[in-house]
């Protein structure tokens, strides 16, 4: 199925260059070595989640933990087919918008070279922060974003619970920088799956702490759950994929200090994934419309989420001013 994938898509973008399928095919990919696993690597890894999240539901229950509901849990799994539906169309989008940037590279790093394959671990790890963080504070991009932070409970099918839409709306644009530099663009797209891959066994509440040294350069269960709280003080906080260095490098860190709430600040309260998926694109489209005003609908758009033209609703930065000012 990876073949197939990449190799229609490499039709569809590079035909004009005359050569033949088979032969566009195997140029790119003798350039990068397991390059046709690129597009599929996500799905070899789902009988693993299956069976991960199956034992922690298993154990949930037996020391009764409580850390599953299951209308919940289905709810999450159903995002999740609905995920990779939609991915059959949004990853042609993907790979044509890093193709054409791959056209004007400034450089061409060969993926035969070991260090390329790290500088590109880096660079992929670096863009998810920033898609990330930006994620939290462009109301357009938390629109599809939300989705993933919509269940209450904090476990392995949470991590399944994705948007059908972020895609189709340009969350990909944070990665356009890295086929211009050189990097392949099959290359690019094999390490966002290495990234979302990493990140299935930190949506757990079943491990407390990692050792300090790996929880000062990854991303844990500890940081994550941080980062899926509703807690006024861990909101819009640890934004990392595989490394938590980023958000201490740019201040966005924060330790985990009493048991989060999960959730959302205003829960969609649905189990409906049609629902889920969309209740903020609804949202969004009618906080636009009570605005009235093309300046209004453009600060809903771009706005941090909880902006509102009258006041009726706020931010994050605003609610933390207020309470900060109550303290003093």
């Amino acid at each position: 199925m990876s073949k197939t994938f990449t190799c229609i898509t490499t039709v569809f973008f590079i035909r004009k260059r005359g050569a033949e399928p088979a032969i566009m095919y195997f140029s790119i990919t003798k350039s990068l070595k397991f390059s046709s696993m690129a597009p599929a690597i996500l799905f070899y890894a789902i009988p693993v989640f299956v069976l991960l999240l199956a034992a922690e539901w298993v154990y949930s229950i037996r020391e009764q933990k409580h850390l599953y509901e299951p209308k919940d849990a289905f709810s999450s799994m159903a995002l999740g087919i609905g995920n990779v539906i939609s991915g059959f169309g949004s990853k042609i989008l993907v790979f044509g918008s890093l193709s054409l940037m791959y056209q004007f590279r400034f450089f061409t790093l060969d993926a035969s070279h070991w260090w390329v394959w790290v500088l590109a671990f880096f660079a992929d790890d670096l863009s998810y922060y920033w898609f990330h963080r930006s994620s939290h504070h462009v109301r357009f991009l938390w629109a599809s974003h939300v989705v993933h932070h919509s269940s209450q409970y904090y476990n392995l099918a949470a991590a399944l619970r994705q948007t059908w839409t972020g895609n189709f709306t340009g969350s990909f644009v944070f990665w356009l920088w890295m086929p211009l530099v050189g990097f392949h663009p099959l290359l690019v797209m094999l390490m966002q799956q290495v990234s979302l891959i990493y990140q299935f066994w930190i949506h757990t509440e079943s491990i407390n702490k990692m050792p300090r040294w790996f929880e000062f350069i990854f991303n844990t269960p500890s940081h994550h759950r941080v980062h899926h709280a509703t807690n006024l003080q861990y909101l819009d906080r640890n934004h990392a994929g595989i490394l938590i260095i980023w958000d201490r490098l740019f201040g966005t860190f924060i330790d985990e200090q009493t048991r989060p709430t999960y959730g959302l600040t205003k829960n969609v309260n649905t189990f409906h994934p049609v629902k889920i998926a969309f209740h903020e694109w609804k949202n969004l489209g009618s906080d636009i419309a009570k605005g009235r005003s093309l300046s209004n609908a453009v600060k809903y758009l771009f706005y941090p989420p909880g902006w509102s033209h009258d006041g009726s609703t706020k931010t994050t930065d605003q609610l933390k001013r207020e309470q900060l000012q109550e303290v003093n």
